[in-house]
């Protein structure tokens, strides 16, 4: 049995920090049902600008239900109201007050429902100086220190590529709704769970700002090097590509040790430009060339498993066609194709947690609309014609099956 079966959650976010949070709940065997506006839906599907559902969203609305209802039509509101008592959870990631202004905040839902766990992420919070300043993914990572820290000495700060702003959000909420639903199992009540994304990115931020430690003031940008571990570092590898560069994170003697025999040059092991971490980090320059000279005999793959053979904690560095098609990550069967009967077939990551006694089948993101009738007519007993009067009114999109 999954491990969430049974956990039902009413889901309004929309594009990558709420849904990513109800993805992993849906991934958990939660049954995720997302409320979307008739004709529109989350903002994710439009992103391609394709005229389909984008990967992007399918990316991150596996497993759920789409139901399209307008909360900002007075029947549309209610049809909500009347859903939230069912279920355990309602997540939003709208912008300050959006959800007040419908009539749906949390001081209304719990009035109606007071053991509802109830999870809002936003990009600074809902109180603060900044409370009310509109949010990005990217924006929290300068806003949480990430840009500072990211790029080379002396150059400009660097946005990061991977968007840990949003997803991490999601999976801080995700726990955090986890921890609400024990404590309500416990003292029967429920709660506001609450994920600012600009403290999702400063958590993130520990280990640099652990720095200041031995060196007080704002963190410098390395690049790829870190400070007290010379050796460490990016190094060129054949046949000289974008992303044909291995890396190493060289951290105890013995892995120094290692790597000097890995490339062919133990004797400097005894060269007193070497024997040290202090002397290492003043002779960091001739640590790279004699590295470099023997990976760019190499490609990343080689590379890198002659040197992680050898003990040295080490990666290819690997673009985004090479995640996908990882004989690695295939065998853990992180890689699977999915179906969807507009967008065709596409290769997604699967969940990352593995767990030995909860299995949930990944499922195609759903269709706008695609279970407005089946969720209404289950949940709130209503006819073919109520049905159709709603649709009809544009209060809820309605929609036959796809083809699956």
């Amino acid at each position: 049995m999954p491990a969430l079966d049974g956990i039902r959650v009413l889901d309004l976010t929309q594009y990558e920090a709420g849904t990513s949070c109800t993805q992993y709940l849906a991934w958990f065997g939660a049954e995720v049902v997302k409320v979307e506006q008739p004709g529109i839906g989350d903002p994710g599907r439009a992103v391609s600008g394709s005229g389909r559902d984008s990967l992007y969203f399918l990316s991150f609305n596996h497993n759920k239900q789409s139901v399209a209802i307008n909360l900002a039509d007075p029947r549309g509101r209610d049809l909500f109201l009347r859903l939230v008592p069912r279920f355990d959870v309602v997540t939003e990631n709208f912008t300050q007050g959006t959800m007040e202004k419908l009539g749906i905040g949390y001081d209304t839902l719990r009035e109606i429902h007071p053991r509802l766990i109830y999870g809002t992420i936003k990009g600074f919070g809902s109180y603060g100086p900044r409370a009310s300043y509109k949010c990005f993914d990217w924006v929290a990572q300068a806003a949480g220190g990430a840009f500072s820290i990211t790029g080379e000495p002396g150059s400009p700060p660097v946005k990061p590529g991977a968007t840990v702003a949003d997803t991490g959000s999601g999976m801080h909420m995700a726990m955090g709704i986890l921890a609400a639903l024990i404590q309500r199992d416990r003292e029967g009540k429920g709660q506001c769970v609450e994920i600012a994304m600009q403290e999702t990115v400063a958590n993130y931020m520990r280990m640099p700002m652990s720095s200041r430690e031995r060196f007080p003031g704002a963190i410098e940008r390395r690049g790829s090097r870190a400070s007290g571990m010379p050796a460490t570092g990016l190094y060129p590898c054949a046949p000289g590509g974008a992303n044909d560069y291995v890396y190493l994170h060289v951290v105890t003697q013995r892995m120094w040790d290692s790597l000097t025999i890995a490339i062919g040059r133990p004797e400097m092991q005894v060269d007193d430009r070497f024997t040290t971490i202090a002397a290492r980090a003043v002779n960091w320059d001739a640590i790279q060339q004699a590295v470099s000279e023997w990976t760019l005999q190499r490609t990343k793959w080689e590379a890198m498993d002659l040197l992680a053979q050898a003990g040295v904690p080490c990666s290819a560095v690997f673009d985004t066609e090479d995640v996908l098609h990882d004989p690695h990550l295939q065998a853990r069967d992180m890689i699977r194709t999915i179906h969807h009967p507009e967008a065709g077939d596409w290769e997604m990551l699967a969940p990352p947690i593995h767990m030995s006694e909860s299995d949930v089948e990944m499922v195609r993101a759903p269709l706008l609309g695609e279970h407005t009738a089946e969720v209404l007519e289950r949940e709130l007993g209503l006819s073919p014609a109520e049905l159709n009067a709603l649709a009809a009114a544009n209060v809820a999109g309605i929609r036959a099956p796809a083809n699956h």
